[in-house]
């Protein structure tokens, strides 16, 4: 790279003077504009391999059940299979009667009689005709003036209106004009040759002329692309009876943005691609388009309920991968790694209601309303945190983890994810959680339990309990009192211990119900713990997570032997290590 660039590259200016009186600015989208699907044209021909005639109809069948009412489906004077599938197209009966197809063609006669016998006999077709205007093209490819290039327009449009003329007892024609590299041509040369092929069709509000204002080459900011299709919208001829249509390619990355603020400035109708296939960076996607104006509250007129099936589709046909951070469509785009962000929407996702306006932090877009599912919203990695944990054990597995339980759980999480440098799946996770919580049946392990007492009693203690529990192999009977069966089973254990914090849910339905307990622990004056039990009696759930908090008690507080060890040798005097 060179150290002064303006030596070598100077910005584009569409106007000699200030343009101070632009409006689009305070503007707004409030409606869907008309859309042109060129995935078949402008999308096909930038393919390494081009589609074949059975995925040019696949492609076409899906834009179909996508809601596209104009589709360009060729450039029939290009090749023979360009031409057979038009004629298929419309011979095999597959376009509907709402439904128009466009065909692309150079202003030369020979090309222009050829696109005519291709698309002859459609129901609706619009011939779409298109010469360079711009003056690096006028002298680097043509080598013609002003009033040369003009007149490559005036003989395309008289002779297609003549064709359309002879040809008209099976096809509504509809003429669309293209000036190619329109982003980068002239202003007043551009209106000039715009205005000039208006008067030729005289268009009127039964047969509308279709503009086309191209960005063929990104060549300035949206902002200065949308103040030329303004000045261009306020002083073309017959203003009413002419759909002002935009192609924004990509080239400066900004191609959703430049077609926005065309349609704030006036276009009626974009032209674009799925996923934003086209020639070099490729056109303006269609799907981010559409689906950005749905997150507005805006109506887009096109189906994307089932996105991944149209991304399929896509890749199929086109042989082209979706990046996965692709807009909407990406696998990536409604996931979460970040804890912070993961606990964000792990409380918009449990508060939000069904029929509510959508507010759930960091997903502009319900991913339901898409064909998405929630498998992907949240993942975890050495970023996440407790949020994202938390979601993936309560959408995989029905735990719901109290809030300090998370805190101490992620830790965990983090001392794997640190240690492999992996994401780690849902099954990782609740793996993890087996092993850090279920599975702590050492030293103390309950083997079965009975007890006696009313709740509604009026003595202070009004629970007995009998338990067998086991340590180290050796099995005993032990009982104790209490004012509730937990209190009850921590007497019978004879340890300083207190529950700090006690939640239980249910697990499953019918036959399948069982129960989850969390009981968060301390003995004596040390730090608490959580112990988790699992089982189909409530009672047996909660003492199985009071062991598992006293076994887990026993691995973190080095401290605690002395106590464990003397609580231990009143019920098992035989047993003098519990390490």
């Amino acid at each position: 790279m060179i150290t002064k660039p303006a030596t070598k590259y100077v910005p584009f200016r569409p106007f000699k003077e200030d343009y101070s009186d632009r409006t689009w600015p305070s503007k707004s989208i409030t409606k869907a504009p008309i859309w042109l699907s060129t995935d078949l044209r402008d999308g096909n021909q930038s393919l390494i391999e081009p589609m074949n005639i059975e995925r040019k109809i696949s492609f076409f069948e899906q834009l179909l059940k996508i809601g596209f009412k104009e589709i360009e489906v060729g450039f029939p004077s290009a090749s023979k299979t360009e031409f057979d599938f038009t004629r298929k197209l419309i011979e095999d009966d597959y376009i509907p009667d709402d439904v128009t197809i466009s065909v692309l063609t150079q202003s030369r006669e020979d090309l222009i009689r050829k696109t005519i016998e291709a698309v002859y006999g459609a129901k609706h077709a619009i011939v779409h005709l298109y010469n360079a205007c711009a003056p690096s093209f006028r002298k680097i490819v043509f080598n013609m003036n002003r009033d040369d290039i003009k007149q490559i327009a005036v003989n395309g449009a008289n002779l297609t209106k003549d064709l359309f003329a002879q040809y008209s007892d099976k096809t509504i024609w509809q003429y669309e004009y293209s000036i190619e590299v329109f982003s980068s041509t002239e202003l007043e040369f551009a209106l000039d040759v715009a205005n000039t092929v208006i008067d030729i069709f005289q268009p009127t509000a039964t047969n509308k002329l279709i503009l086309n204002l191209p960005a063929t080459v990104e060549a300035s900011t949206p902002n200065i692309y949308a103040d030329q299709i303004e000045w261009m919208n306020r002083n073309i001829n017959n203003r009413d009876n002419v759909i002002l249509s935009v192609h924004p390619h990509n080239d400066r990355g900004t191609a959703v943005a430049s077609a926005e603020l065309a349609i704030m400035a006036g276009a009626d109708r974009v032209e674009g691609c799925l996923f934003g296939h086209g020639e070099r960076t490729g056109n303006v996607d269609l799907i981010t388009l559409a689906l950005n104006l749905y997150t507005q509250g805006i109506n887009p007129e096109l189906d994307f309920s089932d996105i991944d099936e149209v991304r399929r589709c896509v890749e199929h046909c086109t042989q082209m991968i979706t990046p996965p951070r692709h807009p909407y469509a990406g696998d990536l785009v409604f996931t979460a790694f970040s804890g912070s962000h993961q606990d964000a929407i792990k409380k918009g996702m449990s508060l939000q209601k069904t029929d509510a306006i959508w507010e759930v932090p960091y997903l502009p877009i319900d991913p339901a309303d898409l064909g998405r599912n929630y498998d992907a919203v949240i993942r975890v990695n050495s970023q996440s945190g407790k949020g994202g944990v938390a979601y993936l054990l309560e959408r995989e597995y029905g735990l719901v983890l109290p809030r300090k339980l998370q805190i101490e759980f992620s830790r965990a999480v983090q001392r794997f994810t640190d240690k492999t440098g992996r994401e780690v799946t849902a099954e990782a996770v609740y793996n993890i959680f087996k092993s850090e919580y279920l599975d702590q049946n050492s030293p103390w392990k309950l083997i079965r339990h009975r007890i006696d007492g009313d709740p509604q009693a009026a003595e202070a203690k009004h629970f007995s309990v009998e338990a067998e529990i086991e340590c180290s192999g050796e099995k005993r009977i032990i009982h104790g009192e209490g004012n509730g069966a937990i209190s009850a089973f921590i007497s019978a254990l004879g340890l300083p211990a207190r529950i700090m914090n006690y939640h239980e849910h249910s697990l499953g339905s019918n036959t399948n119900t069982r129960a989850a307990c969390y009981v968060e622990l301390r003995i004596d004056h040390n730090n608490s713990v959580f112990g988790v039990g699992i089982d189909r009696d409530i009672v047996t759930a909660s003492f199985r997570a009071v062991l598992g908090a006293i076994n887990r008690h026993l691995k973190s507080e080095k401290n605690l032997n002395n106590i464990c060890r003397f609580a231990i040798g009143v019920i098992f005097p035989s047993i003098t290590s519990i390490d």
